[in-house]
């Protein structure tokens, strides 16, 4: 998993010469015949309606095209050649219909959170289907089932808010602009995922247009390859427009545990962070707990919520377990309300809903890949020494396991189970990223591959266009039987971007 040169179909805006304003667009060639042909086979499905499909020639001063791209990573600009916004699951089947009549790849966008702006078309050229329309949820309460049904517009903060009154939930993320069509079909991870799964293990059916715009349902017996793929892949097999999520009652409280420190107590943050990673480790962790460790210009903040009482939590002993601070406690009962809204405002400060320039990376650890004091007292110090070329970076550790663990690898696409925690760095400047800023991240990255027998592959929700093999990495032993269910159901690759599944040519 070495970083390889940028590939040829990204733009990179913000080069070390480069600085980015708001959102510039690099407009495609003045529409030919061809694209012509594809608008009006697009209009005719929207019928003059507006607000609902806009293309890149829209040159205009205050461009609608431009605010409908709307990429969350200032780093990618990628130009699809229509942005359209279908009413309906009939009128997805017509987009998909057009696309393919035309030769023209396709990819959906539900909360625009893909760290390359895949959604937003993937490839110059493309159609981006907005997904805005479908943020329909309703509750099954048919004997006792609690089942959600959701559509796959609607964004987590919303649905929670719609949840609510039933005084239900589901294992999701924490950032409440990210949409439930990409969380619930790459993966879905959060702190209540050791207590309850990922997001799509909550997912027991789904409707889907396929690549021949047929509209047809998943589910464990009905079309189950296409189930199976949906469900860690989606994006490379079609777009759904409704999920049905199983659910849980709400957590009656939930404790949320911080403890900080200084970087002038750099051997105290090794300690401390060999001992949580013995804690994520632990096969016997109570799975009400999430937890993670992170890095940052002011020092080291471990965080964990626990889902219970106070009283729960301090009987369990995990604070015992963990070396004291130099800094701040802080360990606050609330509601599961309450929990949103403070991780809401966590999540804020990194990336949240506004469009920064910004370079991430990542990498699955298991219980392989643990590292000795040692090779955490060399990484820290060569944090502390290094050269970031920002203020705002965070190098992140988060635990997994627990339920995550319980389903098989083979059960859905998704193939981190055996995975103990994610690092994930983020540097993040709203004009550009350096080549200061990004060595800085890359090495760090090639640092930890360093100390790792073998490469261990990454969560395809955090995308990385500079990955050689993205999609070993991202589906790692699934790959081969994806790329059978990608000819069967889609052979000439209608929904693509630049790392999906690709159809196996045999």
């Amino acid at each position: 998993m070495q970083p390889a040169a940028t590939p040829s179909h990204v733009q990179w805006s913000n080069g070390p010469e480069t600085a980015i304003g708001t959102a510039p667009v690099a407009f495609a060639a003045p529409v030919t015949p061809a694209a012509s042909s594809l608008q009006d086979c697009l209009n005719k499905i929207c019928s003059g309606r507006d607000n609902c499909v806009r293309y890149s020639d829209d040159h205009g001063l205050f461009s609608y095209f431009k605010e409908w791209v709307r990429p969350l990573n200032l780093a990618y600009i990628t130009t699809p050649a229509a942005v359209i916004r279908p009413k309906d699951s009939a009128e997805v089947s017509a987009v998909v219909k057009c696309a393919a009549k035309h030769g023209v790849k396709v990819q959906a966008r539900s909360g625009g959170h893909s760290y390359a702006n895949y959604g937003s078309g993937g490839l110059d050229g493309s159609i981006s289907i907005d997904l805005e329309n479908f943020q329909t949820v309703w509750m099954n309460t048919t004997a006792g089932l609690y089942q959600a049904h959701i559509g796959a517009g609607g964004k987590l903060g919303d649905i929670d808010d719609k949840l609510a009154p039933y005084k239900r939930t589901f294992a999701h993320g924490v950032c409440p602009g990210v949409g439930i069509g990409g969380h619930a079909t790459i993966g879905g991870l959060g702190s209540m995922s050791r207590m309850w799964g990922s997001c799509l293990d909550h997912v027991q059916e789904v409707e889907v247009v396929i690549a021949d715009g047929s509209i047809v349902r998943a589910n464990k017996n009905q079309n189950a390859d296409l189930f199976f793929a949906i469900r860690g892949a989606g994006a490379s097999f079609g777009i759904v427009t409704n999920f049905v999520l199983s659910t849980h009652p709400e957590p009656p409280s939930v404790i949320n545990y911080i403890y900080n420190f200084q970087f002038s107590h750099l051997p105290e943050m090794v300690d401390f962070f060999v001992a949580w990673q013995k804690l994520a480790a632990d096969p016997t962790l109570d799975r009400r707990l999430g937890t993670e460790f992170m890095l940052h210009p002011l020092g080291a903040r471990v965080s964990a919520t626990w889902f219970g009482t106070e009283a729960e939590f301090k009987k369990t002993g995990i604070m015992d377990r963990l070396p004291s601070g130099n800094d701040t406690i802080a360990l606050v009962e609330t509601s599961w309300i309450g929990h949103l809204l403070k991780e809401a405002q966590k999540e804020a400060l990194r990336l949240g809903d506004i469009p920064n320039a910004f370079y991430s990376k990542s990498l699955g650890f298991t219980k392989r890949d643990l590292m000795t004091k040692q090779q955490v007292a060399e990484l820290f110090k060569w944090v502390d020494d290094a050269h970031k070329g920002t203020l705002a970076w965070f190098l992140i550790f988060d635990a997994t396991g627990g339920a995550i663990a319980d389903v098989p690898t083979n059960a859905t696409a998704y193939a981190h189970r055996d995975k103990i925690f994610f690092y994930q760095s983020y540097a993040i400047n709203v004009l550009r990223v350096s080549s200061t800023t990004r060595a800085f991240l890359e090495n760090f990255h090639d640092k930890l591959l360093g100390y790792l027998p073998g490469v261990k592959g990454t969560y395809p929700g955090y995308v990385d266009p500079s990955l050689r093999n993205a999609q070993e990495n991202y589906w790692l032993g699934n790959l081969p039987q994806l790329e059978r269910i990608k000819a069967k159901w889609d052979p000439n690759d209608v929904f693509h971007n630049p790392q999906s599944v690709r159809p196996n040519s045999s």
